[in-house]
């Protein structure tokens, strides 16, 4: 006997239920995906590395290239040329600005704990006795805001119970009896004294078992070195892939579409536009936002030094790599410099005086450097920018991931925009 059809209310049901399961497949899929792509850059990251470092300085380099070019030089000639000075900028650099950069995070590893407890005492010496301009806007008179203690209540001293107990004498005396647990003023007799063959036989045993485990442990840690020596060698080929990058740049404009996969049709046409447009959008990131980044530390460093900060420079190097993010760099470098005047001085003049510095390099950020170098090109979203790297880092492992997931996030925006938030035709009248 046949089946009756389903009502319309079953058929929504069953529509709905299908839907949802055809959602929940395409969800772990998409989740399949992105667990492999993260264990594929863990494992070729050593490869990924030195190609994505070379794309990046081709697209950097690639207008000097190309302004030689256009005045007569050939193009190898022209990378050549791009290249000495480029070395020539990197041992000035490395002579100069990157010996204070050790120096000064050197200094600043030696002072932290200084300066955190510097920290901590001046914030509760400001909780304790604040300014009066706080004891006024909070409704309270002057002195402290530390709640005095309660009649009755006995306060402890502050070295506790300890004080009534003997020090154990200096030297190596003391600390056997200590660890040994004999009392402090034992004779010497009973501490010192020849080892006994039982102690002699302890002593071997420790020794055997460091021996026998020091084999293990260095044969641990070849993969250590392995991965450091693939780092090196990666670091090495960067040059090269560069240099071919921006030599067979012309060649791989014209004849890039001829290599895909795939035959003349629509599809093909679409994927094209759909790389191309990638393309652009990667090309104003990279030569924008890395040349803005480098102008912003240039002026971190020179303003922090301009108001005597410490550690100016290490700030500045550090800037030109936190503000290739949009808005969070800027942040965690105005923190990172008003902080160290707050500590460093002990003032209010000096952290006013390194957040006008941040306002001051924000501003001429926004008003000047950005619109000289980016133009009229539209690039990714800095907000865009922020979520993609946050995202990638998280799913895809490491520094690696985050700097892969912007041209994915550029993919998906072209895609999105191509196929999904299309624009509405315009109604002809």
């Amino acid at each position: 006997m046949p089946l009756p059809p389903p009502t319309d209310r079953q058929a929504r049901v069953i529509w709905h239920a299908l839907t949802g399961l055809a959602i929940a497949v395409l969800v772990a899929l998409l989740a399949a995906l992105v667990w492999g792509l993260g264990k594929v850059v863990r494992i070729l990251s050593p490869v990924l590395w030195p190609l994505a470092v070379a794309g990046v300085l081709a697209y950097l380099l690639d207008p000097v290239v190309n302004f030689l070019e256009s005045r007569g030089a050939p193009r190898a000639r022209a990378i050549v040329m791009v290249f000495g000075c480029g070395l020539v900028l990197v041992a000035a650099l490395f002579s100069s600005v990157v010996p204070h950069v050790i120096h000064e995070a050197g200094q600043l590893a030696v002072q932290v704990p200084a300066y955190a407890d510097r920290l901590t005492a001046s914030l509760g010496h400001w909780v304790n006795q604040p300014p009066p301009w706080v004891q006024r806007l909070l409704g309270r008179g002057h002195g402290s805001l530390a709640a005095p203690p309660k009649a009755g209540v006995a306060t402890l001293p502050a070295s506790g119970v300890g004080e009534t107990n003997q020090a154990a004498p200096a030297g190596p005396a003391g600390a056997l009896a200590s660890a040994a647990g004999a009392p402090s003023n034992a004779p010497p007799a009973l501490l010192g004294g020849a080892m006994s063959s039982q102690d002699l036989q302890k002593a071997m045993g420790w020794l055997a078992q460091g021996i026998s485990s020091l084999g293990p442990w260095l044969w641990g840690q070849k993969e250590r070195v392995a991965s450091w020596l693939g780092v090196l060698v990666g670091l090495a080929l960067v040059p090269v892939y560069a240099f071919y990058f921006l030599l067979e740049k012309q060649r791989i404009s014209s004849t890039w579409t001829d290599y895909l996969p795939v035959t003349d049709s629509r599809f093909k046409q679409e994927l094209v536009f759909v790389l191309s447009s990638i393309n652009n959008y990667l090309i104003a990131f990279f030569r924008g936002q890395v040349l803005v980044a480098i102008c912003d530390g240039i002026l971190y460093g020179i303003g922090f030094l301009v108001i005597g900060l410490p550690y100016a420079v290490l700030i500045g190097a550090m800037a030109v790599v936190l503000t290739m993010i949009p808005f969070l760099g800027a942040i965690v470098t105005c923190c990172a410099g008003v902080v160290i005047a707050f500590v460093q001085f002990g003032d209010w003049l000096h952290p006013l005086l390194a957040l006008g510095v941040s306002a001051s390099v924000q501003t001429l950020e926004g008003l000047v450097i950005s619109p000289r170098i980016m133009g009229g090109r539209v690039g990714l979203h800095p907000v865009t920018i922020i979520i993609a790297v946050m995202v990638g880092t998280t799913l895809l492992g490491n520094l690696l991931g985050g700097f892969l997931a912007i041209p994915l996030t550029a993919a998906l925006r072209v895609a999105m925009f191509r196929y999904v938030w299309k624009k509405p035709a315009k109604v002809s009248a």
